[in-house]
């Protein structure tokens, strides 16, 4: 049987912009289990590094208001 290891449901990530909200990622959701790989790919800006950065708590923390 195969540890899950890693398991992401549903993640979203929006940034604040000037003109608004913007999203950097939606809806993804993954399993990783012992012994597999896991590859993100996708084009320039397509949340790659933002979900990565995410998993890790890397992200900064908007400033409280």
């Amino acid at each position: 049987m195969m540890d899950t290891l890693l398991e992401v449901e549903n993640l979203a990530i929006r940034f604040r912009t000037h003109g608004g909200e913007a999203a950097a990622v939606s809806d993804v959701s993954f399993t990783l289990k012992r012994g597999e790989t896991l590859a993100m790919v996708g084009e320039s800006g397509s949340g790659k590094s933002v979900t990565s950065l995410a998993l890790m708590r890397l992200l900064p923390k908007p400033p409280l208001c």
